[in-house]
């Protein structure tokens, strides 16, 4: 389906999607999508709704097609003026409704899904891991949905401890969702669903945020012709930033030992003034109720990760663009250069997250970009 400049793809089914067959192309009314490196990301999509022909008399005849059923696997893509498409979403349908007509108005049919980490959260279990460090059990997690296209691509920790069984066993008490994102706030990480690069291809990312990788086509803001963002506002958040200083007994020296985090990891900064560096005698400082029974090395990378968690979103960015204008499609998660705003907000920020909002004639999209400090720390940034 071609929307001025956009041309959308649907694809929809119970196991293998398939492409949208006629009457739902030309119902379609609005697609949003969801893009976020913290919990899942969504999808809704609005159908015109009428009730004529034979059908109409016993119900909504798109209600009764078979590729909107509950869930169904939902792939959208993308392709924005002469770029390559893009997978923007691989999804399942977990809620419908209908909007009935109302005189001479249509009524709509929205059907709502999340990505494919949907699946992932299910079916609680409990499940013993032993002699396994995380990276190899959120390898393990993620390889068995091979099935639906899930690829794992798992960052090691930079400290990591494998626990022998006669000290110590891994359980998983939850679901695979749930324990994916537990063992990644440990060390301050992220695990997200990312769809792509092929139709029926989806990545399960489990690491710190991708800061390395193309910079994305730059925000231009308050710069006459060349300004492509229609808002953006910043905003300092000087509580954010939070260092550990507590004390650690070790299970295997049967010590207390004293443990301290000085600066983020996070890699590479982008930022020239961290907030942490530059009001270092006023941040804050905590005690970590989650050390026990831990070797040093795991409390340690585990605090670590909690003051690089901390700093993510120092600074934030948040506006709306129009993407005929930005003539390109901003995704998440990724890096982007601002322009135009300043040497204290200018430079490359971590792309949190997009909202894609399309319907005929628009293509929307609404960011929230995060770093952890002001300052830009390059002259240029990606036109």
């Amino acid at each position: 389906m071609n929307l001025l400049g956009v041309n959308l793809a649907l694809l929809m089914g119970p196991t293998v999607p398939l492409p949208a067959i006629q009457p739902i192309v030309q119902a379609l009314e609005s697609v949003e999508i969801n893009h976020n490196d913290q919990g899942s990301s969504g999808f809704q999509i609005i159908f015109k709704a009428n009730r004529g022909g034979p059908m109409g008399q016993v119900d909504y005849p798109l209600s009764k097609m078979p590729q909107i059923k509950m869930f169904n696997r939902v792939i959208i893509i993308v392709m924005f003026k002469v770029s390559v498409p893009t997978v923007l979403m691989d999804g399942i349908i977990t809620n419908l409704q209908l909007t009935p007509s109302n005189g001479n108005q249509d009524g709509y049919i929205t059907i709502t899904g999340e990505d494919l980490s949907v699946l992932m959260d299910l079916k609680e279990k409990t499940a013993e891991h032993p002699a396994q460090s995380e990276f190899i059990i959120a390898n393990k997690i993620i390889a068995t949905y091979a099935e639906h296209g899930l690829i794992p691509r798992v960052t090691p920790p930079i400290m990591m401890d494998v626990p022998a069984p006669t000290e110590r066993i891994p359980v998983q008490r939850g679901t695979d969702l749930a324990y994916l994102r537990e063992m990644a706030t440990r060390f301050g990480y992220r695990f997200y669903v990312k769809p792509g690069p092929l139709p029926g291809m989806n990545m399960g990312y489990w690491g710190p945020p991708e800061r390395i990788g193309l910079l994305q086509a730059a925000l231009s803001v308050d710069m006459g012709a060349h300004t492509n963002v229609d808002t953006i506002s910043f905003s300092n958040d000087g509580l954010a930033p939070a260092l550990v200083d507590a004390k650690v007994q070790d299970r295997r020296a049967n010590v207390k030992l004293p443990l301290m985090t000085f600066a983020a990891k996070r890699i590479p900064p982008l930022a020239r003034e961290p907030s942490l560096f530059m009001n270092f005698s006023k941040v804050r400082r905590t005690l970590p109720n989650d050390l026990g029974g831990l070797s040093y090395p795991e409390a340690f990378a585990r605090s670590q990760g909690k003051t690089d968690f901390s700093v993510d979103n120092v600074v934030t960015a948040t506006g709306e663009l129009d993407a005929m204008t930005y003539g390109h499609m901003l995704q998440a998660p990724g890096i982007v250069g601002v322009r135009g705003a300043g040497d204290t907000h200018d430079g490359i920020y971590y792309v949190k997250r997009v909202v894609h909002k399309i319907r005929e004639g628009t293509y929307r999209q609404s960011f929230e970009l995060t770093r952890e400090g002001t300052g830009t720390i390059t002259p240029l940034v990606r036109p």
